[in-house]
């Protein structure tokens, strides 16, 4: 691969995934192309530039702005407005805008540029009222899955690819699913080179997490600087669970997938940490205690917020079937990692995390 593109590319998945690139193709031209909208992202400027990472500033919203790019191998498609709550709050023309139209314009420079592709999707595309009428059990410290259920796709395990997507899933799970629709329809008409992956939540170091988005982070740095935390819905107890992925495992899948692109091409893949690599909140909350040596007050609040799950955990059967990928850092690593960066790193992130 001589060119590859990252749309954005100084976000959190995007900039980690560059740097990825950079170590394992160091004659490939890596162009990372980003908006900046998102507050933090700027300070991956001058990491990407130290790294030989060729940065434009632009929108995937306007096509102009990506048909100054040629002869591109591959595209990784991360940008985004990444917020499931966006569209309830917030401009609801910018998220359809970036997340489809952006898609869309993405499809068309990779298919003029015959180009690989690879689709960031979104557990989110599955919808919400379903996942909350799933059977379920309540522990000491968290909300489990049962194995037994009424509706396919889903067990103990988590969620398959199969579990049904009738119902509403967020104005933000709606344009990342349209979108999936289109990439399908590119590999179809066009013979597109292109594979989608439903991720559920990544992070690791690098990444400006928020309440709605990158919620990992944000809840250690509030640890960190010793601020107030809610847990907000189900009764405020603090036990939904997430399944959690470093982006470093995410890019060891990539690349697995890039030295091999023709058999999973318009295939669908859940991807996650699986319920071996979960988390509740309360259970987060006491790993942070550990690694950052302060415990702080947290609110309960037992009214549910739009949009939110008590469970998602990913089963991620059919990915490891097709390459024998399954992640390997654990969940105390992840959060181990994080505190740390956020340490040797505390004067320059305390303007954006604090």
């Amino acid at each position: 691969m001589k060119k590859i593109l990252v749309t954005g590319g100084c976000g959190f998945v995007g900039s980690s995934l560059a740097h990825r690139l950079r170590e394992d193709f160091p004659q490939s031209e890596i162009i990372c192309l980003d908006n900046l909208k998102r507050r933090g992202s700027e300070l991956n400027l001058s990491r990407l530039r130290k790294a030989g990472i060729r940065f434009i500033h632009g929108d995937i919203r306007n096509k102009e702005d990506l048909e100054v790019i040629n002869n591109i191998d591959l595209l990784l498609e991360c940008s985004a407005e990444p917020s499931v709550l966006a569209g309830i709050n917030s401009n609801l023309a910018y998220l359809i805008n970036t997340n489809l139209i952006g898609t869309i314009n993405c499809l068309e420079l990779a298919r003029k540029c015959q180009a690989k592709f690879i689709f960031l999707s979104t557990s989110r595309v599955y919808p919400i009222r379903t996942i909350n009428n799933l059977q379920f059990q309540e522990g000491e410290t968290r909300f489990e899955l049962l194995n037994e259920q009424t509706i396919p796709g889903v067990s103990s395990q988590g969620f398959t690819e199969k579990f049904p997507l009738d119902g509403a899933r967020s104005i933000y799970g709606t344009t990342k699913l349209a979108s999936e629709f289109f990439v399908q329809e590119y590999v179809d008409m066009y013979g597109l080179q292109a594979v989608i992956n439903r991720c559920g939540v990544i992070t690791g170091p690098w990444q400006f997490g928020k309440v709605d988005q990158g919620v990992v982070v944000f809840w250690i740095a509030k640890h960190f600087w010793k601020q107030k935390l809610s847990y907000i819905g189900y009764g405020g107890t603090g036990k939904q669970v997430r399944d959690v992925l470093h982006v470093d495992d995410l890019y060891d899948l990539l690349l697995l997938q890039l030295n091999d692109m023709e058999p999973h091409s318009g295939q669908i893949y859940n991807v996650g940490g699986g319920r071996e690599i979960s988390i509740s909140l309360l259970e987060l909350t006491a790993l942070c205690e550990k690694f950052t040596g302060n415990r702080i007050e947290i609110q309960q609040i037992p009214e549910d917020r739009p949009s939110d799950i008590r469970v998602y955990l990913t089963d991620y059967g059919k990915i490891n079937q097709a390459t024998g990928w399954k992640p390997k850092r654990k969940v105390d690593q992840i959060i181990q990692d994080i505190c740390q960066w956020t340490r040797n790193n505390e004067h320059l992130l305390e303007g954006i995390l604090k």
